[in-house]
């Protein structure tokens, strides 16, 4: 059986100022955000639609805010809107953990249509565009909470070789939850989405395979996840993670039917 590390949250420090390992792993989605969108953009079906460099970097800085902005209000709203609201000087502590894929995916959302409006783009353009490039900065997410010990996963079996101890919860073995997350809501989801994406597809279509895909990736990984709360729907009792991934599920379902029906596929 194997026991959390529990490493230091802090990687470094300058000074005064402590650099986390959690704020590292966002630096490194955005990184990685930047790289991928520069081979993406050769692609020549995304090049015969116009996208150049310079987009990327404007587009992150929106897409930045909306993660954060979208994320953390995601965290106080969706999970802990009883904690933060008796504690709201913590609701800007985004140093310490604490972010909704939720609520960032709709931060996001409304981050690249103001940018699209500002540019002159379709919005849904910009999602089937950037699409491909979100799961392997939520996986750095994932490996994050993991290194802050957070999300400990649900009791599992002693025999199983990577059951983990979580020092900080208790001496039960769990499953490592953060990092099936990062594997199957990211790496896996990443490999789909990327190959999918490589050939010219119907507008909404890669964007419908990226939200049909996460929200059942999310719903599988959430059995393994200690729940932040349940909710009974339909007569089953699911948790708060399964909750916001239905609307995914539904609007990814929405998408591709719209984007099938319509056809052609972009250029």
């Amino acid at each position: 059986m194997l026991i959390h590390p529990m490493p230091d949250p802090i990687a470094f420090s300058l000074g005064p100022l402590s650099v986390r390992w959690y704020g590292l792993m966002y630096l490194l989605a955005f990184a990685q955000f930047i790289a991928l969108g520069r081979i993406r953009i050769r692609q020549p079906h995304i090049a015969a639609a116009g996208w150049k460099k310079e987009d990327l970097d404007d587009m992150l800085f929106y897409g930045v805010l909306g993660v954060v902005i979208g994320g953390r209000l995601g965290e106080v709203l969706f999970y802990n809107p009883a904690y933060y609201f008796s504690h709201p000087a913590d609701i800007i502590a985004v140093w310490k953990g604490g972010m909704s894929f939720h609520g960032g995916f709709l931060g996001v959302m409304i981050a690249m249509a103001l940018w699209g409006r500002k540019v002159g783009r379709s919005a849904m353009d910009i999602l089937d565009f950037i699409a491909p490039m979100v799961p392997l900065g939520y996986a750095a997410g994932r490996i994050g909470n993991f290194i802050n010990a957070e999300l400990p996963g649900r009791v599992a079996d002693p025999s199983l070789p990577w059951a983990m101890i979580w020092p900080n919860v208790d001496n039960l073995p769990r499953h490592p939850s953060p990092i099936y997350q990062a594997l199957i809501d990211g790496v896996l989801l990443f490999i789909i989405l990327w190959l999918y994406a490589r050939k010219p597809r119907p507008r909404m279509a890669v964007s419908g395979v990226f939200a049909l895909g996460y929200g059942c990736a999310r719903f599988f990984t959430e059995y393994f996840r200690t729940p932040d709360y349940e909710v009974s729907f339909a007569g089953l009792t699911i948790s708060a993670g399964q909750m916001l991934s239905l609307p995914m599920i539904a609007l990814g379902i929405v998408l591709l039917l719209i984007a099938y029906k319509q056809r052609p596929a972009q250029p």
